[in-house]
């Protein structure tokens, strides 16, 4: 084949792909029960927002591995015991047409050491009482994500 000619594989290369996106809800002992670490959003999308710690898989990065690097990216904490808490599909049209198509895979882990510093895509991290997130303007499913991953460490 020369230069000219193209493969057919680049049209599939080329093709419009969903995002892999992680998320982890770390939980610590709080004063009055537990604390969720929060980071604002410094960065699209949802610039400005309060949300959990994540961001992209890269390639040849496994899932877990990439919850333990965006979570010391952002925030510099240590991190233990993931464990799935739930996959979302978050797709956004615009006029119709899909414009952003993200797979989110959220855990759920223990805090183990360090303190929160907001990094990289964070603006701002810190420990919050999870009876409190409802005063973050988080979206929704964020909150539902939260409270799954807390009913989650306490089950065996």
């Amino acid at each position: 084949m020369n230069n000219l000619e193209s493969d057919p594989s680049d049209a599939k290369r080329a093709a419009p792909k969903p995002v892999v996106g992680v998320g982890v809800v770390i939980f610590r002992p709080g004063e009055t029960g537990q604390d969720v670490l929060l980071i604002r959003r410094a960065r699209p999308p949802r610039l400005g927002e309060w949300s959990i710690p994540g961001g992209k898989q890269e390639w040849g990065e496994t899932l877990q591995e990439t919850a333990h690097r965006e979570v010391r990216e952002e925030t510099g904490v240590t991190i233990a015991g993931l464990r799935l808490i739930d996959v979302v599909d978050s797709i956004f049209r615009e006029n119709g047409v899909i414009a952003r198509h993200l797979s989110l895979i959220d855990y759920r882990a223990d805090w183990v050491s360090g303190e929160p510093v907001a990094g990289d895509d964070a603006g701002e991290a810190r420990w919050v009482p999870v009876a409190d997130i409802g005063s973050y303007g988080l979206w929704s499913e964020t909150i539902r994500i939260i409270l799954a991953g807390a009913a989650l460490k306490s089950a065996p």
